[in-house]
């Protein structure tokens, strides 16, 4: 795979000094423009030598912080006072942020559910095998912005995973915390196959990422985490000058899949523990009362273990299956 074969093009030269905004133009021939293509924003600031600091946000489409955090740092960023490079894209998977979508409304693609990609594909899958094939090799770090969308809510937080390289994994813990989110979560994923997580540590890259809460929308608080984070980030690479702000995050580990209450029962969602509440194993989270019929016991969720509620299902309605709740377990 080699970023000559990809459809995709950038009007911004990489190894240029001084900021440039630009797009990463992929041809893309559809009813209303038969030669039209999706123009994904992008900027590159960069000044002398040093480190590569990629960010990414809009991974998935309804989901702002990103968006608002790296929109804000392309404007602001002072090249003067960058000693490397940084390259931005707000709005990754650009068709479902502006279709205002977690997938994509020109293929249903989960851009983090496609990596490596293929040039070949379709335009969730050109995008991701751009980024593997051109973007991915030029960093050092990578951060990757997320919340929960319309679907999900979460304590904000920074977010690494366990490796197999101790060493790569001490840098990525390492940086989570300069992030500085009121939480930092070694992060076990449901399914961390064909991620964007995956791929850029699969290429040894220093990889963050984040959940700052959720519910399709952003608040000032999550965009101020978002904008203090990215910055912080920033600092802690050495590519622009300061010491890290904010308080030490909160370290919240997830041991095993008993993190995880998967719905059982289909219905009308019923809280009984909110958002950072310590609970313990066997504490019933939520119920699930059946909205066919009167008369009927709701269901009773528990937690799987003890800790801290890190994470829940937003929509008042869950379906059997659906993730209905996250705990996070507290380290000493």
């Amino acid at each position: 795979m080699t970023a000559a074969v990809t459809p995709i093009s950038a009007t911004v030269d990489f190894d240029k000094e001084g900021v440039q905004h630009g797009h990463l133009v992929l041809p893309h021939s559809h009813d209303e423009s038969a030669w039209g293509s999706i123009m994904i924003p992008v900027c590159v600031v960069k000044n002398g030598s040093g480190p590569t600091v990629l960010m990414t946000g809009g991974n998935h489409g309804d989901e702002y912080e990103g968006p608002v955090a790296l929109f804000d740092l392309a404007r602001t960023i002072d090249p003067n006072q960058v000693a490397g490079r940084v390259i931005i894209v707000p709005a990754m998977n650009y068709p479902a942020f502006r279709a205002r979508r977690r997938t994509s409304p020109l293929d249903g693609g989960n851009m983090n559910r496609s990596f490596p990609g293929r040039a070949d594909g379709g335009p969730t899958d050109k995008i991701a095998h751009y980024f593997m094939s051109a973007l991915l090799p030029l960093a050092d770090i990578v951060v990757d912005l997320h919340s929960g969308g319309r679907t999900l809510d979460f304590l904000p937080f920074a977010a690494a995973h366990i490796l197999p390289n101790q060493a790569q994994e001490k840098a990525c813990v390492e940086a989570m915390m300069a992030f500085r989110a009121p939480y930092a979560v070694m992060l076990l994923e449901l399914d961390a196959v064909s991620t964007y997580d995956t791929a850029a540590e699969s290429l040894g890259k220093v990889f963050v990422t984040t959940e700052l809460r959720g519910g399709g929308t952003s608040s000032a608080e999550t965009a101020s985490i978002a904008k203090r984070g990215v910055t912080n980030i920033l600092r802690h690479a050495g590519i622009v000058p300061g010491a890290v702000e904010g308080p030490e995050s909160l370290r919240l580990d997830m041991p095993d899949g008993r993190c995880y209450t998967r719905a059982e029962a289909s219905g009308l969602v019923e809280w009984m523990k909110d958002l950072g509440d310590e609970v313990q194993e066997g504490d019933v989270i939520a119920r699930v009362h059946d909205v066919e019929r009167t008369g009927s016991d709701p269901v009773d969720h528990v937690a799987g273990v003890g800790g801290l509620f890190m994470g829940r299902h937003f929509p008042g309605i869950v379906a059997f299956g659906d993730t209905l709740g996250v705990i996070g377990v507290t380290v000493d």
